[in-house]
This record gives structure tokens, C-alpha cells and sequence, in this order.
């Protein structure tokens, strides 16, 4: 078994076309330490070849938490206190929190990120580029301690998730 960068599930080269069965593995899919992928039931553990991430996050959006806060009302605390839930290609949600924390990646030759969200089991999930397109548009920027850069973030459960590096020109 494989899953490719896109999120498709494969079994011996052919796709896993029925949703169901994807959402089922999916239940017994973990990461171990060093990386590897594994489907493990009670009976056995099988490897599982992961292009990149397991799974794709396909849709994000931003609403309310506990103490009634807009994300899109005026004022610092709306901002501060909205939270983003995000969905992957198994219809799987989750939210930006302490536990489940965003990761940027930088490709060194293209300067592309590659951000993903952690999930439970040590597993990611990759941002689609229209979802990272969405957190960016609802980003800010702050001063970085010990830095001259601005850094670009998003806030979600009161915490803020950074999401790139802004350089600052002082020339």
C-alpha cells in the first residue's frame, strides 16, 4: 500500500477508489519515531509507503471559541480568541491548537513552502495550496524577539502559529 503527495491511497498500483475503505485504514494508520508509516490492527502491523503527508487538508475556516469572540469583529481579543478548523480529504476536522500545531517547510532550491498540521498517531496532514492561500490572507504580522524580521502568523486558540518570515529592508 502507498499514498501519494495528493492523498490518493493506492494497493498493489491501482487506486483505493471507494472512500469507506481509505477512512477505514486510515483508523489504524500511525508514524513511528523515525518516521515510517504503518497500518497496525491487533493481528498484525503493515508498512506503508507516505510520498509526503498522509493525508491532504483540502478546507479551512475560522469561527468563534468558548467566550463568544468573532475572529472577524474589531479589537485585538477577536483575533486572539477565534479558532481554525481545518479538513482533510477524509473529511477528517481538526483544530489549530496546542496539540495539533502548524509546521512550515521551505523548499532550499524554490524558496516554496510546504506547511502541514499535526494530527494524532504522529501523523500530517499537508496544506493544499488554496488552504495555505486562506491562512495567509488572514495572517499577521509581528515583531520576532531577538530578530530584526516581522513574522506572519495566524492565531487559533489564543495562540499564535507561524507561518513564514517577513524580511524586514533597513537600507
Amino acid at each position: 500500500m502507498s499514498i501519494n503527495r495528493d492523498g490518493t491511497w493506492y494497493y498493489q498500483g491501482g487506486p483505493i477508489g471507494r472512500v469507506e475503505l481509505v477512512k477505514l485504514f486510515a483508523t489504524v494508520l500511525q508514524r513511528d519515531e523515525e518516521g515510517g508509516h504503518w497500518l497496525v490492527t491487533p493481528a498484525e502491523m503493515a508498512r506503508i509507503d507516505v510520498e509526503d503527508a498522509a493525508f491532504v487538508v483540502v478546507e479551512v475556516t475560522r469561527g468563534h471559541d468558548e467566550t463568544g469572540a468573532r475572529p472577524d469583529e474589531e479589537g485585538d481579543h477577536a483575533a486572539k480568541t477565534g479558532v481554525i478548523r481545518m479538513r482533510t480529504n477524509i473529511d477528517q476536522w481538526v483544530e489549530l491548537d496546542e496539540n495539533h500545531s502548524l509546521r512550515v517547510e521551505e523548499n532550499p532550491k524554490t524558496g516554496e513552502p510546504s506547511p502541514y498540521i499535526a494530527l494524532d498517531r504522529g501523523l500530517e496532514a499537508r496544506l493544499n495550496r488554496a488552504s495555505f492561500y486562506q491562512l495567509v490572507d488572514w495572517a499577521e504580522e509581528i515583531t520576532a524577539p531577538d530578530s530584526p524580521d516581522t513574522v506572519l502568523g495566524v492565531y487559533s486558540h489564543g495562540r499564535f502559529f507561524k507561518i513564514g518570515t517577513v524580511e524586514n529592508d533597513e537600507a
